[in-house]
């Protein structure tokens, strides 16, 4: 088992912990970010592991194959893109697995920013040029880098 965490925070007021747990071959990726205006916000991974200058030196999504923006379940994703996590009375509390994130090898994130966004990730889906690169998820509301957990 490899297990990682990730302690999400910004400048404001949200924040949160994630944690990542592999054994074998899915990673189950489990949270909580507190401060969130209720609805949907884009959680992806982003490819450094630089918070520097805040959220902004994580760079864009972690795509190592070069593809479109999508969802967790399109064969046309980023490494990096999982989705949406629902905030309900300022809170998401998440649990999910992921096929392509990975704790070693290839698609390691550990040392990559993990980010959650202002706005709800379209996946790819909203017509317009930004959507096939972002998912239209607005700004870098808190980020972390990820790190290993014993």
């Amino acid at each position: 088992m490899v297990k990682a965490i990730c302690v999400l925070k910004c400048t404001g007021e949200v924040n949160g912990v994630v944690y990542f747990d592999q054994d074998g071959g899915e990673v189950t990726v489990k949270g909580t970010i507190k401060g969130l205006s209720d609805g949907l916000h884009g959680f992806h991974i982003h490819a450094f592991g630089d918070n520097t200058n805040g959220c902004v030196s994580a760079g864009p999504h972690f795509n190592p194959h070069g593809k479109k923006h999508g969802s967790p379940v399109d064969e046309e994703r980023h490494v990096g893109d999982l989705g949406n996590v629902t905030s309900k009375d300022g809170v998401a509390e998440f649990e999910f697995k992921d096929k392509l994130i990975s704790l070693e090898g290839q698609h390691n994130i550990i040392g990559r920013t993990a980010v959650v966004h202002e706005k709800e990730d379209d996946l790819g889906k909203g017509g317009n040029d930004e959507s096939l690169v972002t998912g239209n998820a607005g700004g870098r509301l808190a980020c972390g880098v990820i790190g290993i957990r014993q």
